[in-house]
């Protein structure tokens, strides 16, 4: 069984997501759009500038980045 996903802000997220290699590319009033510079074909993540991500979303932001839930735990502890 996988890991609860952590309540992480969007900057939290984001930050996490530079860790791995992801540059922000865009911001359209509360989402930053981020591009992974070493792959430009991965999709680019759209995350919100919100208090809190819902886990839904988060989920799908992993999915897209091959991040797991520990890896990402694990980036958030560092």
């Amino acid at each position: 069984m996988s890991p609860k996903l952590p309540v992480v802000s969007g900057k939290e997220a984001i930050k996490i997501f530079q860790k791995i290699g992801y540059i922000v590319v865009k911001q359209k009033s509360s989402h930053i759009r981020l591009r992974d510079k070493s792959n430009p074909l991965h999709k680019p993540l759209t995350v919100p500038d919100h208090k809190e991500i819902k886990p839904g979303l988060l989920k799908k932001l992993l999915r897209d980045a091959n991040l797991t839930t520990e890896d990402f735990t694990e980036l958030l502890k560092k």
